[in-house]
């Protein structure tokens, strides 16, 4: 039996305008960015349409974007009558994962990741930390990059385990220039710095998980509808619990995105629907499995697509 994975985009992908078009269309997508104004006691749905991209792009401002835009999209697509068999979010997209596996309300979500990025934004000062994407490098070899690296006193680590060949890694300023210079005589291909404001996935973010946990204490987390694969662990897992302590450890572990997609694949999808802006995972999914379908859904024309090709799939399945 074929499976269908949904999964949600991270930080980085927010772009003025997201998700306007599919609310002038649909109500229940409407209807979450009012919430989310709601929740947040401000014109938020306004900052996200209209912009400026500066704004947006501020952490504690993209996190709930991201996730108030993705949860807009899930709400049309089970409308439609889409269902899945399990959910993973890259990064800040986890949060929206758990929204559509019934472990969190939108409303707790969407306060919470705005409070995760004022955490973030508030850990380390601007300037002293800093990530970069790694091409064409192994795993092991990078990480005892930046293992050599930081028992020189600059920690660096390993951040975002992408596809094959795209690794991002973490740390203080000094730290990633210095593996990146490393990595580079060791035979990377490229080494990209990236614009965050921050040392995201690394043991520098620890202030921001104690402060995070403080906050998610006060939500009442429920038992997955269907398994969620977690960041920091690439299983899946169903237990409120062990979903909340995950979270916290997300903040500080490597977002083992390969692994994830990896883990999915075992399990049986072959069809993977990235439900939020721009096409980032779908084409990490591509990297990892080419003969998967990847069904993108940012607008009203990728949405009839998918639609339309999930239509097209039940109908074959029907036929056997």
């Amino acid at each position: 039996m074929r499976k269908t994975a949904l999964l949600f985009p991270g930080q980085g992908s927010q772009a003025v305008g997201m998700g306007k078009e599919l609310a002038e269309h649909y109500e229940e997508v409407k209807q979450v960015f009012n919430r989310a104004d709601e929740r947040l006691q401000e014109e938020f749905t306004k900052l996200i349409f209209e912009g400026p991209i500066e704004t947006l792009t501020e952490t504690y401002n993209a996190q709930p974007a991201l996730l108030t835009t993705s949860v807009a999209i899930l709400e049309k697509l089970k409308k439609e009558g889409v269902t899945f068999d399990v959910v993973a979010g890259h990064s800040l997209g986890e949060y929206s994962a758990l929204v559509a596996a019934g472990v969190l309300s939108f409303e707790d979500a969407v306060y919470a990741v705005r409070q995760r990025g004022i955490f973030m934004e508030e850990a380390v000062p601007n300037g002293q930390g800093a990530m970069a994407a790694v091409l064409g490098m192994p795993e092991d070899r990078l990480a005892e990059v930046c293992k050599v690296v930081s028992k020189r006193g600059n920690l660096v680590q390993l951040a975002n385990i992408n596809c094959p060949g795209q690794i991002v890694i973490s740390g203080t300023k000094e730290g990633v220039d210095e593996a990146g210079r490393e990595a580079k005589e060791q035979g990377a291909k490229r080494v990209i710095p990236l614009n965050v404001s921050g040392p995201f996935h690394s043991k520098l973010m620890e202030p921001a998980g104690e402060q995070l946990q403080k906050v998610l204490k006060g939500f009442s987390f429920q038992e997955a509808t269907v398994p969620v694969v977690a960041n920091a662990t690439a299983q899946h897992v169903r237990d409120d619990a062990e979903i909340e302590q995950l979270l916290i450890k997300q903040i500080t572990s490597p977002v083992l995105w390969a692994q994830t997609i990896q883990s999915m694949l075992e399990f049986g999808v072959d069809t993977f629907i990235e439900v939020g802006p721009g096409k980032v995972l779908s084409g990490l999914v591509k990297k990892i499995e080419r003969k998967a379908t990847v069904l993108p859904v940012y607008d009203e024309e990728t949405l009839q697509k998918t639609l339309e090709t999930l239509r097209e799939t039940k109908g074959e399945q029907e036929a056997y």
